[in-house]
């Protein structure tokens, strides 16, 4: 082999896909849809949608980092802090509502 380093790189480049590909999806396919979430500031339920996207990829490298897409309470409460979004705030949110397959 003339360069066995290309090999190498290869080689682990295809097993980061093979470990990332599946964390990534399934950080996907969890935040995808909204969630009835409680607002911090209101007090009241809000249905959030969370940019997945973002959530899926940040995944790779820690926690996935929440940001909201949309919210029932916009535009009134666009600029809040979003605090909704801690992430037991979501699994909570998720665990409670039913799996719908």
């Amino acid at each position: 082999m003339i360069h066995p380093w290309i090999v190498v790189i290869a080689v682990v480049g295809i097993g980061g896909l093979y470990v990332l590909l599946p964390l990534i999806a399934d950080t996907f396919r969890r935040f995808r849809r909204s969630k009835a979430l409680l607002c911090p500031e209101t007090g009241v339920q809000a249905e959030v949608g969370i940019d997945a996207s973002r959530a899926a990829i940040t995944s790779a490298f820690g926690p996935p980092q929440l940001r909201a897409k949309t919210c029932s309470l916009w535009p009134e409460k666009e600029k809040c802090a979003q605090d909704c979004l801690t992430l037991s705030e979501v699994e909570i949110a998720e665990a409670q509502q039913p799996a719908i397959r």
